[in-house]
């Protein structure tokens, strides 16, 4: 094998081992998120904390290999938008986080058409039908597709203000724009204690 070859193998493995940490992590959020009623608000609260410091640890790793490897820049910023919506509450939903960092807007489209579904069947709340609604078309967005106005208006009214954080940040903003999600989630945070 080439060295070529072999580095394009090497970095097929890296990737493939960062979207497996991140899975893990994003599926330690929503088993967290089920099991929430069973738990102790104490413990929620602890383990949900050892978690995004978690995802932040592994944002810094990503932070550092994008400075030097420009192979994986496009991965690695993909991943790092995710765990920075994440981290900032901007997304609260663990699939949203998932379908996000795995550029999947297709799947995205069909869990807001179901949860328009299950909304109108009574199986989800209004308020958390729209703000799974909110973190979606923030997601679309970000992904680069084109929201029509009513979607957009949608957005518009009803963001919060770690989304809106999250939507000015960029893949290239780096450590700033992690700052700049910390704080405005800890704001919004704050405001609902």
């Amino acid at each position: 094998m080439s060295s070529r070859g072999r580095g394009q193998s090497e970095t097929q493995k890296l990737k493939q081992n960062l979207e497996d940490q991140l899975d893990r992590l994003v599926a330690q959020l929503e088993d967290l998120e089920e099991a929430k009623d069973e738990l102790e608000p104490d413990e929620y609260e602890e383990t949900r904390k050892e978690t995004i410091e978690q995802l932040k640890e592994f944002n810094d790793s990503l932070i550092k290999l994008t400075a030097g490897n420009m192979t994986l820049v496009d991965e690695i910023n993909r991943m790092q938008l995710a765990i920075q919506a994440a981290i900032s509450d901007a997304f609260k939903t663990p699939e949203v986080i998932r379908l996000f960092a795995k550029k999947q807007p297709g799947q995205l489209r069909q869990r807001l058409s179901e949860m328009q579904r299950d909304t109108k069947m009574g199986k989800i709340s209004h308020d958390v039908f729209v703000q799974q609604k909110v973190e979606i078309l923030a997601a679309l967005r970000k992904l680069g597709e084109k929201l029509n106005a009513e979607e957009i208006d949608f957005l518009t009214t009803h963001s919060s203000a770690a989304m809106a954080q999250f939507e000015k940040v960029t893949p290239q903003s780096g450590a700033a724009g992690f700052k700049v999600l910390a704080m405005a989630g800890s704001q919004v945070q704050s405001s609902t204690k």
